[in-house]
């Protein structure tokens, strides 16, 4: 699917609604960022040179997640920083991706990138619950790259 088409399917509204409320009882942060066009490479290496790109790995207490969406080659990848990333693990990651994955199958983007929102900011409330001096680190909105 030609990213043009899939970014129009997209509830943008939603999406950045879901992340507010997930980022509301964290002080983890989680974006999402849309690649336009082929991947040159891996779609886990592509997420992580973006998670980088974007300085996700400067926050605070280093719990940022990034959800990568590649549409016109059909690819996902989540990535944690190291402090989520060891609570949770590869397998929590692939799970979310699997489940993005039959979403998209259905052509439910939004649905698949709010649940996704909502499944990692729960994880991320377990482990960094929201504290009072707690600061949005991070733009909440839909890349576009």
């Amino acid at each position: 699917m030609r990213t043009r088409e899939f970014l129009g399917k997209l509830e943008h509204d939603r999406i950045i609604q879901a992340i507010h409320e997930a980022e509301s009882k964290t002080s983890g942060e989680i974006r999402v960022l849309i690649e336009r066009g082929k991947l040159k490479s891996d779609p886990l290496e592509a997420a992580q040179s973006k998670f980088h790109r974007l300085g996700m790995h400067k926050t605070r207490e280093r719990n940022a997640v990034l959800i990568f969406v590649a549409p016109r080659v059909h690819k996902l990848a989540v990535v944690g920083d190291n402090a989520i990333h060891e609570k949770c693990g590869n397998e929590f990651w692939q799970r979310i991706v699997e489940r993005m994955r039959t979403h998209f199958q259905n052509e439910k983007f939004s649905d698949a990138l709010i649940e996704a929102v909502k499944e990692i900011g729960s994880m991320l409330e377990s482990h960094f619950p929201k504290t009072s001096d707690d600061t949005n680190e991070l733009p909440n909105d839909v890349i576009e790259s």
